[in-house]
């Protein structure tokens, strides 16, 4: 695996271009869906336990790398076409307007960040998936509520639009050998009312550790090193008992969100502290259901909303604003990055 990043980053330090056509070729090549770059990033995935974190590390390095190097090219040779273009030196200069990123996509990608720094890796499934996938290999009963019409887009038969991203976890398992460690966010579905608090369409980022002894103080730890990354060093969480059939034992994680201002009374419900996420141990069942032995392995999973951090860390108090495409919102995260 080591040789394999030695190469692509002398592969990557030699290549030059002139003309965007083969700047973007090169950048399909390595970064593209079926790129080089995402080859290593899935051949990672069996990388043993002790190497996960110098050989992320090293991944995370290339993959910055490339990306500053892409954008090194294209500017070159913008200022090598502006050079040679004709221009008329009189005329009063325009106003280029600067794009921004959406909230969703800032804190996705924070939060892919923080968990690509301690070697999880990121998967990708369909929108659309079968009861398998959805429901019955994480421990749903057939008549569990989720299953009703009221929570669930159904397409056809068992077809449906996924309710959680816990559907690409199962085809991991499906598909790898513990260790397993991985983060999976997407776009979920739910046939819930449009509200300024809930929507039918929202954003989740899932995350499965399975491997021997694994422990809850490790589920633990892992959340608390996540919100000190995301919210700050001296950020507080606490973990109450809950329910998840695909859990066992279960908790919803909150932080201290404080109670400095008359919003943060209203958020918190005036007690200062604020749910994020849901979690648990992988529920024995759901280990059996895809072909990995409970009595060796254990592992730990937990989940969350991008919308609701979005709305947290941008004081947004209504979550219809983050599908409206209104662009007087939009531009106030042009300095988003």
């Amino acid at each position: 695996m080591k040789e394999k990043i030695k190469e692509l980053r002398e592969k990557i330090n030699a290549f030059s271009a002139s003309n965007e056509e083969a700047i973007e070729s090169f950048r399909i090549k390595i970064l593209g869906r079926k790129g080089e770059l995402k080859a290593l990033y899935e051949e990672f995935k069996s990388v043993p336990k002790e190497l996960k974190r110098e050989i992320g590390q090293e991944l995370n390095v290339l993959n910055k790398s490339v990306v500053e190097k892409i954008q090194r090219l294209k500017t070159n040779v913008e200022s090598s076409n502006q050079g040679d273009a004709k221009t008329d030196k009189t005329r009063p200069g325009g106003i280029h307007t600067i794009g921004s990123r959406h909230p969703i996509s800032l804190v996705r990608n924070e939060i892919v960040d923080i968990f690509r720094r301690i070697g999880f890796a990121v998967s990708e499934g369909p929108e659309v998936e079968d009861d398998w996938h959805n429901f019955s290999a994480l421990n749903f009963p057939p008549e569990h509520p989720a299953r009703d019409m009221q929570d669930t887009f159904f397409i056809e038969g068992d077809v449906s639009l996924r309710t959680h991203t816990s559907s690409v976890q199962v085809r991991v398992m499906e598909s790898s050998t513990p260790p397993i460690r991985t983060i999976s966010p997407g776009r979920v579905f739910r046939n819930e009312a449009i509200s300024a608090r809930s929507h039918c369409i929202f954003h989740q980022i899932e995350g499965l550790y399975i491997d021997k002894d694994v422990s809850f103080a490790d589920l633990k730890q892992t959340l608390l090193y996540f919100a000190k990354e995301f919210f700050g060093d001296e950020t507080k969480i606490r973990l109450r008992p809950s329910y998840f059939p695909f859990t066992e034992p279960s908790a919803e994680m909150d932080v201290y969100w404080g109670l400095k201002t008359e919003t943060d009374y209203k958020i918190t419900k005036g007690t200062g502290w604020l749910e994020i996420l849901g979690c648990g141990m992988v529920d024995p069942n759901v280990l059996k259901n895809n072909n990995i032995d409970p009595d060796v392995y254990s592992g730990f999973a937990f989940g969350m909303g991008i919308e609701r951090i979005a709305m947290l860390k941008y004081q947004i108090g209504d979550i219809r604003r983050l599908f409206e495409n209104d662009i007087e919102f939009l531009k106030q995260f042009k300095s988003g990055i």
